[in-house]
């Protein structure tokens, strides 16, 4: 199946072209449509085992939060937009039609070989300029390790922590994330 990709566009000119595909996956770079390469058993586990890790700490910990998988859109300026692999937004959940998720506090991208270097440099810069972004979590699959960027006192973000072992407090919104947890062999 080809697929035209428009040429340039806004971020709400995308969502509307985007809600009109039957199928795939895309982000906005600078007004281009960017297609989304599928991903292998690994990835598409790895973001399932950490949504379910989130969520999970969410109900533990009593907030008022969601967590979403793929498939939702982050508005990071007019002609930017991406969609995490895992992200957790501050109650009520959107509405069953939106595309959008307008204030997350947690990102989540899961390293693969096609996204590694955008996930690791454009991204960091992107989600840096939306404020109510408190934490941008890149996990890498290979290294059993999770890159933890996090909202700095004057709002930009801290050097990134790599972090192979231990627990994760991530503050908004005030849940835990065990690493042992996130690379855990199924049982």
């Amino acid at each position: 199946m080809n697929i035209a990709l428009p040429t340039r566009m806004t971020v709400d000119e995308f969502l509307a072209w985007a809600a009109r595909q039957e199928s795939g996956r895309y982000e906005l770079f600078d007004g281009r449509v960017i297609m989304q390469l599928p991903q292998g058993w690994g990835h598409a586990d790895l973001c399932w085992r950490i949504r379910g890790l989130l969520t999970a700490a969410i109900t533990q910990a009593g907030v008022p939060y969601y967590s979403a998988p793929m498939g939702m859109t982050v508005r990071i300026t007019e002609k930017r937009a991406f969609e995490p692999d895992v992200l957790v937004a501050p109650l009520p959940e959107p509405r069953q039609t939106d595309l959008e998720i307008p204030n997350p506090v947690i990102v989540v991208e899961v390293l693969s070989p096609s996204t590694a270097s955008r996930d690791q440099s454009e991204k960091v810069a992107g989600y840096a300029q939306v404020p109510c972004i408190q934490h941008y979590l890149i996990v890498d699959l290979e290294k059993h390790q999770v890159a933890w960027h996090r909202r700095a006192a004057g709002g930009a973000f801290a050097p990134p922590i790599s972090v192979h072992e231990g627990a994760l407090e991530l503050d908004p919104p005030g849940i835990t994330l065990a690493i042992a947890e996130i690379f855990a062999p199924d049982p």
